[in-house]
């Protein structure tokens, strides 16, 4: 137990100590730090000498995570460009709690409450000390809970292949047909229904309206949030023009990234309990995963990567379209979080490297130039 104790102060001590890039990732490591030692000792107290296996599967579901949803960090990065330091800085502390006690932790609990009839009291004394009969009610709730998430994120990754203003196309030869359907007007809300439809002649009757219903929700409040934010920005744009300066978002934009974040998560939460059915474990693991992302986040902001590899946004895209898919085929198929995560990170890869090849093609050229000159 020293040891294991020493190792964490040689860690903390080298955390403290980085370098100019460690000190984006200092508070996710000193997260991961104590999350490792809640779940050695939360292990041995409910299962003596599981203090370990607990720590193994905590790293697991914070690698998992961080997989997952290494595209978001990349829409998140986006949209946090556009946001003021304020805002930004309470999305690392308020937006941290929110996705790691709202999102991990309460929301479960809320969703299996509301579908079970049980009161929220009784369902979180469940996911304490009942974990089997935990697990099977949020079984039961999957496939609405994937779609509305499905759903949100199908909405984003419409809207920016056939909304978004811009003139670099990664996959050019699919990119500029899908630009072209512009001229229809509400084409990706006509897409995104079609998929509804399409997914309800797969699901069970009795889950049918429920699937639909939640389709319908997070297809609305996509465009609800998408809408005022959008305005926001114009609002923000004329503002910044008259007195100089750059648009700055708000509540808006910190509203919009915590709803993207809840989208990711759901994947993440409902796959975690074919891990563990411990709900303490997975919301550490998911904790730490989170807070990786945030940073990851704020790194990407600050060093312009979106800027510097000029693909990153569009590979970003098509992983959230192919998550989305996996999310409306799992309503009916079980499919492992490693294949989501890496289906995903592979797209995101694939993306960097063709920056990479773009940048170096770029350099050669100006190389050139300058020896013609």
């Amino acid at each position: 137990m020293k040891s294991l104790l020493c190792f964490f102060y040689i860690i903390l001590l080298t955390v403290m100590e980085g370098g100019y890039m460690l000190k984006y990732f200092k508070g996710s490591l000193i997260v991961t730090i104590i999350g490792i030692l809640l779940a050695y000792f939360w292990g041995e107290h409910t299962h003596p000498g599981s203090g370990f296996l607990c720590l193994f599967i905590v790293v697991f579901l914070s690698i998992l995570e961080v997989t997952l949803s290494f595209d978001n960090a990349v829409i998140n990065a986006m949209k946090l460009e556009k946001m003021d330091d304020k805002w930004r800085h309470r999305f690392l502390t308020w937006g941290i709690a929110i996705a790691v006690f709202g999102m991990r932790f309460l929301f479960p609990i809320l969703v299996v409450a509301a579908f079970s009839g049980l009161t929220v009291l009784g369902v979180t004394k469940l996911a304490l000390y009942d974990v089997d009969k935990y697990a099977h009610y949020l079984h039961q709730v999957h496939a609405p809970l994937v779609t509305f998430g499905g759903a949100f994120l199908l909405m984003i990754f419409l809207t920016y292949f056939f909304h978004e203003e811009k003139e670099v196309h990664w996959i050019a030869f699919l990119e500029k047909r899908l630009i072209k359907l512009n001229c229809v007007k509400y084409i990706d809300v006509v897409f995104a229904l079609l998929a509804l439809l399409i997914l309800q002649n797969f699901i069970p009757e009795e889950q049918k309206n429920s699937v639909l219903m939640a389709g319908f929700i997070g297809i609305i409040l996509y465009l609800v949030i998408d809408s005022i934010s959008n305005l926001l920005e114009q609002i923000a744009e004329k503002k910044a023009a008259i007195m100089g300066g750059t648009a700055k978002l708000g509540f808006i934009g910190f509203l919009y990234l915590e709803l993207i974040d809840a989208s990711f998560s759901l994947d993440g939460v409902l796959g975690a309990f074919a891990i563990s059915k411990d709900i303490i474990i997975i919301s550490i693991g998911l904790a730490i995963g989170a807070m990786f992302v945030r940073s990851l986040t704020i790194f990407m902001v600050d060093m312009k990567t979106l800027k510097q590899y000029l693909y990153l946004e569009h590979g970003a895209h098509w992983a959230i379209g192919l998550l989305a898919l996996i999310m409306f085929i799992s309503t009916r198929v079980e499919i492992p979080e490693v294949v989501t995560g890496s289906a995903g990170l592979i797209i995101v890869g694939a993306a960097f490297i063709s920056s990479l090849i773009h940048n170096k093609k770029q350099l050669k050229e100006k190389v050139k130039e300058i020896c013609e000159k």
